[in-house]
């Protein structure tokens, strides 16, 4: 309704301007006098006013100045606008010579000129007028009169979005001849712009037509340029994107470009982050920094891909001091020089050492006396750990429980533990040696000060060891990727975007909890495999096989993010909730006694047993483990 409103009031200027471009080209012609030879001529004029004036219209329409988006015009439509007068000019000339009437010569010159001057005046006057209402956003009138130039080599370009953010990508194409580029075709889900123009580009249709539509016009390279999209519309553009064998950019979030000029500088690369269909997190920087500033921060594990980013993101609350402890030094070396460049106040400190060792842990929290203890430090590969269970209990049982037990002798205020959501029904050694941890961190929190708490998430893109770094380099070597199963399914969420959900889960800790994160829909690791693929720039099955190559054991075909004996709560929180505690079994402080996992002599008590032993011992303390050999 909007576009034929507006088409509607286009024509009914466009009538006012051509009949008093017709009146001011007789009073020009015959010097403001109005005498018997300037009737004579008007009244020709005013016989034939109606078929002069469609003429014009049709001329008008034929050239497309009622579909272009006048709110972007530039070099096309000012070019659009000088032929559409001169052939309507033209055509009426025709039309008077036909019924033998005429006027005088330099009536057709001016009405043509004025034309063109009333005409385009009412639509660039319609442009300038938005953009001075826009803060800061004067119009570049130089652009206006600049042609653009082709280079030898063209990528024919479709641009996704013919907003203000696609008119500047179009506008800044056009300006800069030597990126080779030429957009040849935009696509927009508003019916209103469609078979319009936009800086002299057609809208050819939605995002649902991309395949069919760059096909049609050949197009090389897809540009997404809606950055106030949210990720789930930006999904499902690049899941239509994915059909083709176009390379895709894409304009970064409207927060990212927050007081910057769009341009094609800004465009990135489309990740395969931009799959997962999830808005940005949004956490409570009042209730975080409540807990974070001022206080001594120790984070085990932090050299990893979880404790490296909590330390990136913990140091931006102006912790009094930040400790980052792991056993490798290279990892947390390189962590320690970015930290100490991009916050250079910070009282930043490296510890090296394992949390498997109960009298070095002691150490640290006798020297350093932290107040928060987020524990990131893990084994976390399910098939090693299958094969090497008596490490998997060491580091992940032993070395939490050392954490834990040392936590509470040195009162520290939030202990806060990464969990994961094999540690539900677990089928692995892993798992279960991260459900023990948790059973371990509740039972404690029923006698301790301190406000224990764990965070369970699944899969993180691009962590250390994670699938989409692996099917990269497969990639890299020409194939084939590895699926152990086509209807495997993980869940997903981005390293920052997880850490900034157990920090906050942190703050609202009150003891004992297990915080489940919201992670969206699970997702498919073969449609994972083939999108990697396409981003690659390549065909799934085509340019790079795709084999499958069986569970491994341990292995589930679906992953759970609570038990089932758990109840689920909503937090203040939209992505965060809560599993009520299970109480601890009664036999547990005895079997851990029995197993020598609460002393000094803990690990050599374990090494002494046998894998076999070992996953026995872990399906006596989990009730929920069943162990998978397939």
């Amino acid at each position: 309704m909007v576009k034929f409103s507006r088409i509607a009031l286009l024509f009914f200027v466009d009538i006012i301007c051509i009949n008093f471009a017709y009146t001011v080209s007789f009073l020009l012609r015959f010097e403001f006098s109005i005498s018997e030879v300037f009737l004579g001529f008007f009244a020709v004029y005013f016989n034939n006013i109606v078929v002069l004036t469609v003429i014009k219209l049709i001329a008008f329409w034929v050239f497309g100045l009622y579909r272009s988006l006048w709110k972007y015009a530039g070099t096309e439509e000012l070019v659009k606008i000088v032929l559409a007068a001169i052939t309507a000019t033209a055509a009426t000339i025709v039309y008077l010579e036909f019924t033998q009437q005429y006027f005088p010569r330099s009536i057709y010159v001016f009405s043509s000129v004025l034309d063109i001057v009333l005409i385009g005046g009412v639509r660039f006057g319609y442009r300038i007028i938005r953009d001075l209402r826009k803060p800061g956003a004067m119009i570049n009138l130089v652009y206006l009169m600049r042609k653009s130039g082709e280079g030898a080599a063209i990528s024919k370009v479709m641009v996704v979005g013919a907003g203000d953010a696609g008119a500047a990508i179009i506008k800044d194409i056009k300006q800069h001849p030597d990126l080779g580029k030429k957009v040849v075709v935009v696509v927009d889900d508003n019916p209103n712009k469609l078979n319009q123009t936009i800086v002299g580009v057609k809208i050819a249709g939605n995002h649902l037509a991309i395949k069919q539509i760059a096909r049609k016009y050949g197009v090389d390279e897809i540009i997404i340029a809606i950055p106030s999209a949210n990720k789930k519309a930006i999904q499902e553009i690049v899941n239509e994107c994915n059909k083709t064998r176009c390379k895709m950019k894409i304009l970064p979030g409207i927060s990212d470009l927050i007081n910057e000029k769009v341009s094609i500088s800004k465009l990135r690369d489309v990740d395969i982050e931009d799959l997962l269909g999830r808005d940005a997190v949004q956490v409570n920087l009042k209730e975080i920094s409540g807990y974070l500033e001022g206080k001594i921060v120790l984070v085990t594990g932090g050299g990893g891909s979880i404790g490296s980013e909590l330390c990136r993101q913990i140091a931006r609350f102006k912790p009094r001091k930040l400790i980052a402890l792991d056993i490798y030094e290279n990892s947390v070396f390189e962590l320690s020089n970015e930290i100490k460049s991009t916050f250079p106040a910070l009282e930043f400190e490296v510890v090296i050492g394992s949390v498997r060792s109960r009298h070095r842990m002691r150490e640290v929290f006798i020297k350093y006396k932290p107040h928060v203890v987020f524990h990131a430090a893990a084994h976390k590969h399910v098939p090693l750990m299958e094969s090497n269970p008596k490490d998997a209990v060491i580091n992940n049982v032993v070395g939490t429980k050392n954490m834990i037990d040392l936590s509470d002798e040195y009162a520290v205020e939030n202990f806060v533990m990464i969990s994961t959501d094999k540690a539900v029904n677990p089928t692995n050694v892993m798992g279960a040696t991260k459900r023990l941890a948790e059973m371990i961190l509740q039972e404690k929190s029923m006698n301790s000060r301190t406000s224990y708490s764990a965070v369970r998430f699944g899969n993180v893109l691009g962590s250390n060891g994670s699938v989409i770094p692996l099917f990269r380099k497969q990639i890299e070597r020409g194939g084939p990727v590895t699926v152990t199963h086509e209807e495997i399914t993980r869940y997903f969420m981005t390293i920052p975007e997880a850490v900034q959900l157990v920090i906050q889960a942190g703050a609202m800790a009150t003891g004992g909890e297990i915080f489940i994160l919201d992670m969206g829909d699970p997702v498919r690791i073969m449609d994972l495999a083939e999108n990697v693929i396409r981003l690659s720039g390549y065909i799934p099955n085509v340019d790079i096989d795709i084999k499958i190559t069986g569970l491994r054991p341990g292995e589930k075909l679906y992953e759970e993010l609570l038990l089932d004996e758990e109840g689920i709560e909503k937090t203040a929180h939209n992505k965060i909730y809560v599993g009520h505690p299970l109480p601890p079994s009664p036999e547990l402080g005895e079997m851990l006694e029995n197993q020598r996992i609460c002393n000094e002599e803990s690990i050599n008590g374990i090494l002494t047993m046998k894998d076999e032993e070992v996953k026995t011992w872990l399906q006596k303390l989990v009730p929920n483990y069943s162990r998978s050999e397939s």
